[in-house]
């Protein structure tokens, strides 16, 4: 094309004169001559550089040769397709620090590591840098290969230079041909001449695209968008200084490229926006995967001094004077083995988990077969208030109305209506706060009244104010301690059973109570005085808000019914069952729910049923005791007392379950039937009922075959049937590792929670430890004026029968469902390896939300873990405005301490 203009000028030169065509003709050779000695200083200068380059990245020996080259190649190859294939792109966007931050520690990381074979790299080093976006060529790596390293570089210099000659000779051409078409003032040939130059243009710039795809420099297109965040990185790293030497002149000669096209771009391509995103996104994940994040400390406090160096950080907030600012360094104090414990996957021939056990957990597991499970830490959530119909007492699992629906009437014969029904997908919005709510009232006042901002349902003042269950008095509820049974108190009718049967024994031999259909729960609570801990349930009914009221006062219950499966306990789990007027049909359907009773209750111990067909004499009270007789005498059950209470006027029938299979096998009819080898007794987790009786163990190694110690001495010693051949949960036999549980929960508790990490226990009453093991942590605990509910894992070894042994109580639960709970009913949670062990099976996210629905405002969390799983749930903390006072590291371990706000998003739309 050259050529053509070149004729077309001489033409010209000739109709305007000889003198003007010698002029012209003198200029050009002068022009061409000067472009030619310019040309080859450039390709000599680049020669040179390229050397330079090359011999200072090298090392001493041929391997390291290589690798300089190596490096070398990887570079210009980002440049040069840089150079010749982007169109029109604007400069990015400027990133965030974190961001920033995050890509030059990947850039240290990635120069530490060893390169293999150059052809087997190609792949896996583009792959990483579309990954990795803020990622540094590879200038340190070391491979093999040197010479196809050398001739690779030395092609592709040649290519580079060759193209820059090609744009030498062009411009000088234009030039030229502009000059002489000015002269003469052609029209038609100044037309032609810049046609012929955009032709050009356009064959100069496709030429290298082909090349780039024909050679295919580590990933073509993709390659464009990371050379581009290459060269970004560069140019910060060069304006602070961290330029890598050998590197400089090159980067910079991509940089002075790169400012001359974005001075003529306007538009980017729409194929590097999905580049941008990923950039975007790699910034946040580089953010989500700090350990712990800073809280800033209280300028009055003094440094730590040496302890705190041992650490790896150590952040604290001391705003109330509690003394969060003295962190004991026991607080990170780990269990010997705890990282190759069983639940870790060590060996669990000792011991069974509900998820194996469940039926529920089969089907969903299948369900869920291929399933990935989601980073939701890692993502923005934008929170939502949740609009349901249940509005601030919303129990997910229970308030399921869409599962209610389906069920068929024979369903409903069988309460299941009552039972939990989890939606697919763990919510991830939160619970309002009733209007007016305050501060619960403080242990001990709260068992007699609370207020009723906080609980406002007073539907049960109307219906059993008589029974002197709850009143109303201002802007409180009061609790004066009634009951359908014991209207003149509560205190009066635990003598009265006491002094009913010998073997009762409050707080010494009956230390762990089951009260079902517990109404307020005044019945539990008032044993507190006794030493007794009672598991109070009842169904979330008509009785409105009942439970809810009974965890207000500081009471524990949970919402649960007698249906269609087995309650979240272990056989042979509790010292005496009791019922009070608690409106169960234990004769029906061949005794179902009776046997469920018979399956939880120790052998030797007692079931207490205080109802109107034990002492009054209507038709339908005598058809029951009829059925109720004949069904106790088949179960084997002996009936020890009928007593009645004349304050309450009241009467109570007093059963005890046998300790020996004799009775059983003397049976003249079979019925109820005894249940199958294979029907575990101890698995609960959604496994349906099944009306048969299980044998009672009599070996002496059995659990179950002898009554525990008296209170408070079992929660000390190992159960009996806990022998040096079984291997514990830490790896230890399992007698010691019950011991080194208790030891270790004892010196976190006296030297870190209780003074260290600002805990005020004069507000802490309701407290759950969320996974728990042997109930060490619980047994800690013992001498504070608070209760614990144990929460063993349906994946973690099956612990919860050790629990109910030592005298303290618990329950099965799955943390991928909702807990069984009203809203705003714990002050304290603590997570003792939890989210690292949940993110195997479902989102965090979900049980963070969970965790916020059960914490009372004010009320807080204590997380043990490895530092990831502390910092994801820490990030999600704070985004829900939870004030975390404390986050503490040693050895990749993390703690965290925060506290609920009393922040919601705005209210929700009313529900339709």
């Amino acid at each position: 094309m050259a050529g053509v203009g070149g004729r077309s000028s001489r033409a010209a030169g000739k109709r305007g004169g000889g003198a003007a065509s010698s002029s012209a003709a003198a200029s050009a050779c002068v022009y061409y001559a000067t472009t030619g000695v310019l040309v080859a200083l450039c390709v000599a200068g680049a020669y040179l550089l390229t050397s330079t380059s090359s011999a200072s990245i090298a090392g001493p020996d041929d391997g390291d040769k290589a690798a300089a080259v190596t490096a070398y190649r990887h570079t210009t190859r980002s440049s040069f397709a840089y150079e010749v294939t982007r169109e029109k792109a604007p400069p990015s966007p400027p990133r965030e620090p974190e961001a920033e931050d995050g890509a030059l520690g990947k850039e240290d990381a990635g120069s530490e590591e060893d390169g293999g074979a150059e052809q087997e790299r190609g792949s896996a080093v583009t792959a990483a840098a579309v990954d990795d976006p803020h990622a540094q060529p590879d200038l340190d790596e070391r491979g093999s290969g040197g010479e196809d390293s050398k001739s690779d570089a030395a092609a592709v210099d040649e290519d580079q230079s060759n193209e820059r000659v090609r744009v030498a000779a062009s411009e000088a051409t234009a030039e030229e041909e502009e000059d002489a078409a000015a002269a003469t003032g052609a029209d038609k040939e100044q037309e032609t001449l810049d046609n012929d130059q955009e032709e050009e243009q356009q064959s100069h710039l496709q030429m290298p695209r082909a090349t780039v795809e024909e050679r295919n420099l580590d990933g073509g297109i993709e390659e464009e968008s990371i050379a581009r965040q290459r060269q970004s990185d560069e140019e910060e790293r060069m304006s602070a200084g961290d330029e890598q030497p050998g590197t400089g002149i090159l980067r910079r000669e991509a940089q002075e490229d790169e400012a001359a096209e974005r001075q003529s771009d306007e538009d980017r391509p729409d194929q590097e926006q999905p580049e941008e995103e990923r950039s975007s996104d790699q910034s946040l994940v580089e953010e989500d995967g700090r350990t712990l994040v800073e809280v800033e400390s209280d300028p009055g406090q003094e440094d730590g001094g040496g302890d705190d160096k041992a650490a790896e950080s150590e952040h604290k907030e001391d705003t109330d004077g509690s003394g969060a600012g003295s962190v004991n360094h026991n607080v990170v104090d780990t269990l010997q083995g705890e990282d190759s414990a069983v639940g870790a996957g060590g060996d669990q021939s000792a011991w069974t988990t509900q998820r194996d056990q469940s039926h529920r957990e089969k089907d969903r597991r299948q369900e869920d077969a291929g399933d990935g499970n989601s980073t939701d830490g890692e993502e923005q959530h934008e929170w939502r208030t949740c609009n349901v119909k249940a509005g601030a007492d919303y129990i997910p699992c229970l308030d399921n109305e869409k599962a209610v629906k389906k069920l068929r009437p024979e369903n409903f014969r069988r309460y299941e209506h009552r039972e939990r029904h989890c939606p697919d997908e763990g919510p991830t919005c939160l619970v309002a706060l009733p209007r007016g709510y305050r501060r619960p009232v403080e242990w001990p006042k709260s068992r007699d009244r609370i207020w009723l901002s906080n609980v406002p349902h007073t539907k049960l003042v109307q219906v059993k104010g008589h029974q002197n269950w709850v009143k109303v008095s201002g802007q409180y509820l009061l609790f004066p301690g009634g009951g359908t049974q014991f209207i003149h108190g509560a205190l009066h009718y635990i003598d009265f059973l006491q002094q009913s049967v010998r073997g009762v024994a409050w707080g010494k031999r009956t230390r762990v109570v089951l009260d079902v259909g517990c109404g307020v729960a005044s019945f539990g609570g008032y044993l507190f005085e006794r030493d007794v801990v009672t598991m109070s349930f009842a169904p979330k009914d008509e009785h409105e808000a009942q439970v809810q009221m009974a965890l207000e006062r500081g009471i524990p219950a949970i919402s649960a019914v007698m249906g269609s499966k087995r309650l979240p306990f272990p056989s042979k789990a509790f010292d005496l069952v009791h019922c009070a007027r608690c409106r169960v049909p234990w004769h029906a359907d061949g005794g179902a729910l009776l046997l469920e009773l018979n399956r939880v209750l120790r052998p030797g111990g007692l079931f207490v049923w205080s109802a109107t067909p034990v002492y009054q004499k209507l038709t339908d009270d005598v058809e029951i005791w009829k059925a109720m007789t004949a069904l106790t005498k088949s179960m084997c059950w002996e009936l020890v007392t009928i007593k009645k209470d004349r304050l309450n006027g009241v009467g109570a029938a007093f059963y005890r379950k046998p300790t020996s299979n004799e009775c059983y096998e003397s049976r003249t009819r079979q019925q109820p039937p005894m249940c199958s080898d294979d029907d575990d007794a101890n698995a609960a987790w959604y496994v349906r009922l099944n009306a048969c009786i299980h044998r009672v163990p009599t070996g002496v190694a059995e659990r179950g075959a002898r009554w525990p110690a008296d209170w408070p001495r079992r929660v000390r010693a190992p159960p009996n049937w806990l022998n040096t051949s079984q291997v514990g949960v830490y790896g230890k036999p399992a007698p010691e590792d019950f011991v080194a549980d208790y030891q270790h929960w004892r010196r976190v508790m006296d030297k870190s929670y209780l003074n260290g990490l600002g805990v005020d226990w004069s507000r802490v009453r309701n407290v759950m430890d969320m996974r728990a093991a042997y109930g060490g942590f619980a047994a800690a605990l013992r001498d504070q004026k608070v209760w614990v509910m144990n929460v063993v894992n349906v994946d973690a070894p099956d612990t919860l029968p050790i629990i109910f042994d030592r005298g303290l109580f618990g329950m099965y639960h799955d943390w991928c469902e909702s807990f069984s709970t009203y809203p705003r009913t714990y002050d304290l949670l603590h997570a003792d390896r939890l989210f690292s062990k949940i993110k195997d099976r479902c989102a965090v996210l979900p049980v963070i939300v969970e965790v916020d629905r059960i914490v009372r405002p004010g009320g807080s969390i204590i997380v043990r873990d490895d530092s990831g799983a502390v910092g994801e749930v820490e990030k999600l903390l704070r985004s829900l405005h939870w004030d975390v006072r404390l986050t503490f590291s040693k050895n990749d371990e993390g703690v965290l301490f925060a506290e609920k706000s009393d922040w919601r998003t705005e209210l929700a739309a009313e529900p339709t």
